[in-house]
């Protein structure tokens, strides 16, 4: 039988590798797995064994593919982002094979690190629903003071082609999230913005 908890664990010993630490000395890809898990079960408490360890493996390694090896721009970004999920994939493929999966499982679950069959596989959906929120709760605050520079246009159209990747499910846990006000105005905005392509998409989501 395949073993879930040593895959985790697996995945658990690869994370607490990363160099970069948090203000608690933590490794940085260990919270981010961390979190990951802790909003899936929040959002998807039916979610799946595969869809777990795709969580849990969301960003496996990723201090090993640096930024600063891409080009600055949007296509060197999205060249980066590729790159990463990548090798998310393969090495989560590569503990699971050693922990019992079969090749099926393997697939699916590096499929949906992948982002691949966003709107029509519904743990791909829900995957990037998870990741879009741990994003919005944890790491947004850092992001705008990273680019501070940036006019709040700018970043509504960010969060608004985020939005646009989300599902109902995805965006209600989104809104009840307690952010700072500032943080709660952008994302509101985006919303606003985007109402007439949610309201779309909504009608063909897949949760």
């Amino acid at each position: 039988m395949p073993g879930f908890e040593t895959t985790i664990a697996a995945v658990d010993a690869a994370n607490s590798e990363d160099p970069r630490r948090d203000a608690d000395g933590r490794a940085f890809e260990s919270v981010y797995a961390e979190r990951m898990t802790a909003r899936l079960a929040a959002i998807y408490p039916e979610a799946s064994e595969l869809l777990k360890i795709a969580a849990r493996a969301q960003h496996l390694r990723r201090w090993e593919i640096a930024r600063a090896d891409y080009p600055e721009g949007r296509k060197g970004y999205n060249d980066w982002r590729r790159a990463c999920r990548m090798h998310h994939a393969t090495l989560a493929g590569e503990i699971m094979r050693a922990n019992g999966y079969d090749e099926a499982a393997i697939a699916h679950v590096g499929a949906l690190i992948r982002k691949e069959q966003l709107k029509k596989d519904p743990e791909s959906q829900a995957l990037e629903n998870v990741a879009a929120v741990v994003f919005l709760e944890y790491y947004f605050d850092g992001f705008l003071a990273k680019y501070d520079g940036y006019k709040d246009d700018k970043i509504i159209d960010i969060l608004g082609k985020t939005l646009c990747k989300m599902s109902p499910r995805g965006h209600a846990a989104a809104l009840a999230l307690p952010l700072p006000d500032r943080a709660r105005a952008l994302v509101s905005a985006a919303v606003t913005r985007e109402a007439a392509a949610l309201e779309r998409l909504a009608a063909v989501s897949l949760d």
